[in-house]
């Protein structure tokens, strides 16, 4: 009996609800999951809304740096980009001074579908059910503990 009772309190760590992961995961998949029916009217994914946010804010940005502001390698976010290509969102051009380098601007459609998506984050807000200064608050957390995973990288 002491045996199992010491087995248990040893293996505390590895219990699922004692994990932070997996609340972090299985939010996030609920909050994407959540998202799809105000993006399905948009004709985008979530990955695909991420980039046009982005596109948004800036004029232009390098593969690479689109990459690293969002967390994506280039074997994602190339698909990802054909995808918008196609849909008529985006261009995709390489720098004339560096072949290696690829420069991402919206078009004048990709730019248009901005305002169709301006409702997206208030419906999304209401989904979420946590005040603006807890989501805030929130928000600082979740950026602090990413910070400090990447500085262990």
């Amino acid at each position: 009996m002491s045996f199992k009772k010491k087995q248990v309190d040893e293996d505390y760590c590895l219990r699922l609800e004692n994990q932070l992961c997996f609340p972090l995961y299985a939010t996030s998949k609920a909050i994407i999951r959540h998202y799809k029916p105000f993006l399905d009217k948009i004709g985008l994914t979530y990955t695909q809304y991420l980039v046009m946010m982005v596109l948004w804010e800036k004029e232009t940005i390098s593969m690479q740096d689109l990459g690293e502001e969002l967390g994506l390698d280039s074997g994602t976010l190339t698909p990802l980009l054909v995808k918008l290509e196609e849909k008529g969102l985006v261009k995709r051009k390489r720098d004339e001074k560096d072949e290696r380098r690829m420069d991402i601007t919206a078009t004048e459609k990709g730019i248009g579908l901005k305002v169709d998506a301006r409702e997206v984050p208030t419906k999304m807000g209401t989904c979420i059910g946590v005040s603006p200064k807890e989501a805030m608050e929130l928000k600082k957390i979740l950026a602090k503990i990413k910070a400090n995973l990447d500085e262990r990288r």
